[in-house]
């Protein structure tokens, strides 16, 4: 299977990439399954349910992943229990709305399971184990191909989940803090694996934030209210193929608007 992965969408300038890239994107690289973290699609904190229908709807999203940012959105809730395509992180709180992964029958004849988990180091809200999290849900779920999204922010926590599940799972694919890692790689056991993805969004900022806006965070004791930055727009992915269970090839994607 020939999968995509685009990192967070920050904001309108990562949803107007996303329209720009991802068609052509599509048919390049010959793609059968596409996934993207949505997070921050909505002004850099979580994400509507008319966004989210025009990615699955128009754009031919497969699957929306998220994070801690998931719920944001006032009375997205409804929509993340309508719509099992688009997830938030499993270790959430049981009865916490929507579902944590999803098993989806592709059009080239497999079943793929998609996992979303959320780190607990340096992130405020609160998560159960995300480790014991993908052991109960592997003990249960079959399927020809398994796709973790490890949303954490300590690049030792996804290193550490990418070995954990290091021949469980097809690819093991960090998110969150937005800056792309040159570590794509097949681990010894036959699992894809990046500690960051990188973000789909403008790199004039931090993080995806205004310049301006996120230095006064660090200048002020009272910091200005954050806004999405605006220019040098970027697309960041991987591209992955797998061979039975495991991974044959993990490669990053980057585009950028003129």
């Amino acid at each position: 299977m020939r999968i995509l992965m685009l990192g967070d969408v920050v904001g309108e300038p990562g949803r107007r990439l996303l329209e720009a890239f991802l068609p052509n994107l599509r048919r390049e690289l010959s793609v059968d399954f596409v996934v993207v973290n949505g997070e921050n699609a909505a002004h850099g904190y979580g994400i509507t349910e008319k966004i989210a229908r025009h990615w699955l709807e128009v754009l031919g999203v497969d699957v929306i992943t998220t994070g801690n940012h998931a719920l944001d959105v006032k009375g997205v809730s409804t929509y993340f229990q309508q719509e099992p395509r688009i997830l938030r992180p499993a270790n959430w709180s049981p009865g916490t709305p929507g579902n944590g992964y999803i098993k989806v029958h592709t059009k080239t004849n497999e079943e793929i399971l998609i996992i979303n988990l959320l780190g607990r180091i340096g992130i405020t809200t609160l998560a159960d184990c995300p480790f014991r999290a993908a052991d109960a849900i592997l003990a249960r779920e079959r399927a020809d191909v398994a796709l973790v999204d490890m949303h954490a922010e300590a690049s030792s926590e996804k290193q550490a989940m990418g070995w954990y599940l290091d021949g469980r799972v097809s690819a093991v694919i960090g998110t969150h803090t937005h800056v792309p890692t040159l570590d794509c790689k097949i681990l010894s056991n036959g699992t894809a694996f990046v500690t960051d993805v990188g973000m789909v969004g403008a790199h004039e900022g931090v993080i995806g934030m205004d310049r301006h806006s996120s230095l006064s965070r660090f200048l002020k004791v009272k910091g200005d209210k954050w806004k999405v930055a605006e220019n040098d727009l970027q697309l960041h992915g991987v591209f992955i193929e797998t061979k039975g269970r495991g991974a044959s090839r993990i490669e990053r994607v980057m585009k950028k608007l003129k």
